[in-house]
């Protein structure tokens, strides 16, 4: 809904308060839709330097079935246009979709490689609380289907010279996400505007999820009574697996020391967990990185809720 006059208003406010250091990479979410697809230039020009388009898929079979608004052309349009404008840009693909087979699956992924892009989002379909497909589940790939699927996908993209970095996220070499990258190693970030979540580091070093309210109306109110935010200061004993089920999401790890830095806490405390893990084969033996096996990326979760304390 924001023009290109609008996105410079923000950045440049943004810059005056806070810096933005040159050469700091700016993304903006855009559907495929006509209105921001138009817009483009403009917000390249007001200093947008990266977009991720959601696609979710070129079926419009599976789009209709997601409750999407746009088609494939319009997907395929959209992806044109941001080629031309920017250097940079992602596209958000979605897999395990009602009825999609492999062929299908996969059918998706070449026509974004297609277009020379530089990096994709490639996630599985989750099922979340209070969705209509919460209340009126649809028939889904069932889990033989889904690991072929999953298999199929990974080697295209590693065969297309796209590498995964992270569990839903791959790239060519030097487009790593930024933001994605701090996301997962555990880094802080503001979360303005209503809806919007956040993580930061207060000065004596407690770690908190902010949450702002999601309708603007009492967004606004917040603002003015000066309390913008719902805070949740996240207990000492949670950080390890807070910080866990983060950084292992990332397939080359984190180096050991992030864990200090970003949590306060010493390496000693998790070292009981580390060395059980590596017994059984889920941990790499590397004194320096956190970093899961092919066997414990495969069970991530499971891995990370080791750390919990029970």
């Amino acid at each position: 809904m924001f023009s290109g006059a609008s996105i410079a208003q923000l950045l440049e406010g943004i810059d005056r308060i806070w810096g933005l250091e040159k050469g700091t990479e700016i993304t903006l979410e855009a559907n495929p839709g006509s209105a921001e697809v138009a817009r483009f230039r403009a917000y390249r020009d007001a200093g947008v330097s990266r977009v991720s388009i959601g696609v979710q898929s070129f079926d419009d079979r599976h789009l209709a079935r997601l409750g999407r608004i746009h088609q494939s052309d319009e997907a395929k349009a959209a992806i044109a246009a941001a080629a031309t404008i920017f250097e940079n840009w992602n596209i958000d693909l979605m897999h395990g979709l009602s009825e999609q087979t492999v062929e299908l699956a996969i059918a998706d992924i070449e026509t974004a490689i297609a277009f020379g892009g530089n990096h994709l989002s490639w996630y599985q379909l989750t099922v979340e609380r209070n969705t209509r497909f919460w209340s009126n589940p649809p028939l889904l790939p069932k889990e033989e289907e889904l690991a072929a699927i999953q298999e199929a996908g990974s080697s295209l993209l590693g065969d297309s010279g796209f590498s995964q970095y992270e569990v839903s996220a791959w790239a060519r070499e030097g487009r790593v996400s930024q933001h994605n990258m701090n996301y997962w190693e555990f880094g802080d970030y503001l979360g303005i505007g209503a809806g919007a979540h956040g993580k930061l580091t207060s000065e004596n070093g407690q770690v908190i999820r902010t949450q702002r309210t999601r309708l603007p109306r009492d967004y606004s109110i917040g603002i003015q009574s000066d309390t913008p935010t719902i805070d949740h200061v996240i207990p000492s004993q949670d950080l390890a697996a807070e910080f866990m089920m983060n950084a292992l999401r990332l397939r080359g790890g984190v180096d050991v020391q992030l864990f200090s830095q970003r949590t306060g806490q010493s390496q000693a405390c998790m070292e009981p967990t580390r060395r059980t893990l590596r017994a059984r084969g889920l941990l790499t033996d590397s004194e320096h990185r956190l970093q899961t096996t092919s066997l414990g990326y495969r069970f991530l979760n499971s891995v990370a809720s080791e750390f919990l304390v029970r």
